[in-house]
C-alpha cells in the first residue's frame, strides 16, 4: 500500500513553523513506502483545500507540485531544492505562480494542508511547467494508488 509521511509531523498534527512562512519556510522531509507493481512514476501535489479562510473556503491553494518522481523514490529530504530532486523530477507551478515549494500561510484560522502522493501507471511527457490542474488532467486514469498526509497550520 502507498504511504507518505514526515519525521517533521504526525497525521493529523501541527505542521512546525520551520516549514511555513513564519519560519525558513523549508519543504518538510517527506518518506514514500509502497508503491505498488506497475508503477512508472510518482507525483506530488500540496494543497490548502481551506483557503482564505476555513469557516468560509474559496479556494484550494496549491504550495507544491512535483511529478515524473522515480517510481523507486524514498521520499524527498527537509528543503530539497529543484537541482537536488531526484533525476527526471520535474517542477509545477504553486499558486504563487512560481515553482518549488510554498509553506503554509494562512491569512486566518486554522487551515488544512493535504500532502498527495499518486502512484502513476505513465512516466508524463514534459509538461513544462503544468498548474496542479493540468498536472492532473495529464495524468487521469493513470492513478494506481493515492496516499495522502494532512497536516494543519495557524499563525500565531
Amino acid at each position: 500500500m502507498l504511504t507518505i509521511r514526515s519525521p517533521a509531523f504526525a497525521q493529523g498534527a501541527t505542521i512546525p513553523s520551520l516549514h511555513t512562512c513564519q519560519g525558513k519556510d523549508l519543504s518538510p522531509a517527506l518518506e514514500f513506502s509502497g508503491a505498488p507493481k506497475g508503477t512508472k512514476s510518482l507525483a506530488l501535489i500540496v494543497d490548502d483545500p481551506d483557503a482564505p479562510d476555513p469557516k468560509a473556503p474559496k479556494t484550494t491553494w496549491v504550495h507544491w507540485v512535483l511529478y515524473n518522481l522515480p517510481p523507486d523514490c524514498r521520499g524527498l529530504p527537509q528543503g530539497v531544492t529543484e537541482s537536488a530532486l531526484p533525476e527526471g523530477t520535474l517542477p509545477g507551478l504553486n499558486d504563487w505562480k512560481r515553482t518549488g515549494y510554498g509553506g503554509p500561510c494562512p491569512p486566518i484560522g486554522r487551515h488544512r494542508y493535504f500532502f498527495k502522493l499518486f502512484a502513476l501507471d505513465i512516466l508524463l511527457d514534459d509538461l513544462g511547467t503544468p498548474t496542479r490542474q493540468r498536472l492532473e488532467r495529464a495524468f487521469a486514469g493513470h492513478v494506481l494508488e493515492k496516499a495522502e498526509l494532512m497536516g494543519t497550520y495557524e499563525k500565531a
